[in-house]
């Protein structure tokens, strides 16, 4: 087997399967959870748009930069239901209020400077990889915080940005496919 698993010489992901809920622990409110998710989707948009500044491919270039925006998009849904629990008009400093967040880290529970510091001279292969990586953390947490939620749309809208996340891994997935 010369690729795989076997091949990998990136960042690993170490603990058991409940680590990804770690920067959850904390939260037991539905609005503490979206706060999170909405600092995690943050950190994520950080990345691909430091990713779309160093890369120079242009099919990954326009990845990335797709990513960024779907990003903000599920900071803004996730804007919307916080606002739809709390009965509040959401800001980032209510939303800080509530918690007290690791402003650098994104989805899977890497610090964005760690990682942008990581990818620098690697492979497009390896920042495909590692995005990938991320994306399915982001996917199962979603799925995870869906099932922590009380409310109906709650739990609607993190299985809506889970689907969203899985289309990111596919897009992912496709173009590591077409660049190895």
């Amino acid at each position: 087997m010369s690729g795989g698993i076997n091949a990998w010489h990136g960042l690993v992901a170490e603990g058991g399967p409940e680590s990804g809920m770690a920067a959850f622990s904390a939260a037991t409110s539905p609005e503490e959870l979206i706060a999170l998710a909405w600092f995690l989707e943050d950190g994520s948009r950080r990345f691909y748009s430091e990713l779309s500044v160093l890369i120079k491919d242009g099919d990954a270039l326009g990845l990335f930069k797709d990513l960024m925006r779907a990003e903000e998009s599920h900071q803004a849904t996730l804007m919307k239901q916080y606002e739809e629990i709390s009965r509040k008009t959401p800001d980032v400093n209510a939303l800080k209020s509530l918690i007290s967040p690791e402003e650098d880290t994104m989805e899977g529970g890497i610090r964005v400077r760690e990682a942008i510091s990581w990818v620098r001279g690697k492979q497009l292969s390896d920042v495909l990889e590692v995005s990938l990586a991320l994306e399915a953390n982001a996917h199962d947490l979603h799925l995870r915080m869906a099932d922590r939620m009380k409310d109906e749309g709650s739990r609607q809208a993190f299985r809506v940005l889970s689907v969203e996340e899985k289309t990111h891994l596919d897009r992912l997935s496709s173009l590591l496919e077409k660049k190895l």
